[in-house]
């Protein structure tokens, strides 16, 4: 019987395991579509393969010479798509195995910020600093699509993998058909502009109804994937270091999970707005990953170390 996510569930959530890997902060975190796999990257330089059924940690690979940030298991078994930290801003293709790189993606001259790997097939978008957006085939070094927009992109693909979405400066968000993106976007919202934060990351939910925009501020904003409309907007957690604190969904699309940068896991309703609870966790720095695993009833939460998250009571 598959347990139902309601907040008596949510609350119950207690960390089950803690794993110590990394000497410094995970900056970025991804489940494999099945659940089964967790990978995550570290300002240490290191990328940690977990067994999410077994609870246990599998593989470290070393990234010494390129550094990696915004890792994202791509759909054939043991490869990941990363951003570079040093050298260059190219995007790296990697067999996790035998610590092999498959293929390098040159074209930004700045830093890499927003990487998004389409849901369907080999291809993959990323957004950075120098003010554009790029379309990827893994198959192929070559950029197959250039965007130039008027500031900071970040982007993501919608569930189906026909649309994309990007946010564009802090104040549009602008959707493109995938099959047609270089006829410019086919919808356009635009929002009040953050004045004190920047947007840093953008996701849809599972159900492709809502899109969730996190900053690295003490905000979240939740907006109408259709109309552009404001939903929600979530606060209360703590983000006084500046850092771009992911926000998720749950796979139900109800609830939204958020890191803070006191250590500690925020819960609200997507629907209403309302907090759910904060979960202490226990992490000695500031939580920037959270993720819900699309498979399992089980979320996992990242400062320098990596905690597992599972509820303590049964559904009734």
């Amino acid at each position: 019987m598959k347990m139902k996510l309601v907040d008596q569930v949510v609350r119950s959530f207690r960390v089950a395991k803690v794993f110590r890997e990394n000497t410094d902060k995970i900056n970025s975190i991804d489940f494999s579509s099945n659940g089964e796999m967790l990978i995550s990257c570290s300002e240490d330089d290191q990328i940690v393969i977990y067994d999410c059924e077994k609870g246990t940690q599998v593989r470290t690979v070393n990234s010494k010479k390129y550094g990696v940030d915004l890792i994202h298991f791509t759909h054939a078994k043991n490869t990941a798509i990363h951003s570079s930290t040093k050298i260059d801003d190219t995007i790296r293709y990697l067999s996790l195995h035998d610590n092999k790189y498959l293929r390098y993606f040159p074209g930004h001259t700045k830093k890499v910020v927003s990487l998004s790997l389409s849901p369907v097939e080999d291809i993959f978008l990323s957004g950075s600093l120098d003010k554009s957006l790029r379309l990827w085939d893994l198959r192929s070094p070559n950029c197959q699509g250039l965007m130039h927009l008027s500031g900071r992109p970040v982007a993501a693909f919608d569930p189906e993998g026909l649309i994309f979405a990007a946010g564009v400066n802090s104040e549009s968000i602008k959707l493109y058909d995938l099959r047609s993106f270089d006829k410019g976007p086919f919808v356009t919202f635009k929002l009040t502009q953050e004045k004190e934060c920047d947007w840093t990351g953008l996701k849809f939910s599972r159900d492709g109804k809502t899109i969730l925009i996190s900053t690295n501020g003490s905000i979240i904003r939740l907006v109408d994937a259709f109309h552009g409309t404001p939903l929600q907007t979530f606060t209360g957690h703590l983000n006084n270091k500046g850092i771009p604190i992911e926000a998720s969904f749950s796979p139900d699309s109800q609830f939204i999970f958020s890191g803070s940068t006191d250590g500690r896991v925020h819960v609200w309703n997507a629907d209403t707005g309302y907090k759910v609870c904060v979960l202490n966790a226990d992490h000695p720095g500031p939580v920037q990953c959270v993720q819900f695993s699309p498979k399992y009833m089980m979320l996992a939460s990242a400062c320098t170390n990596m905690a597992f998250w599972l509820p303590t009571i049964e559904d009734t």
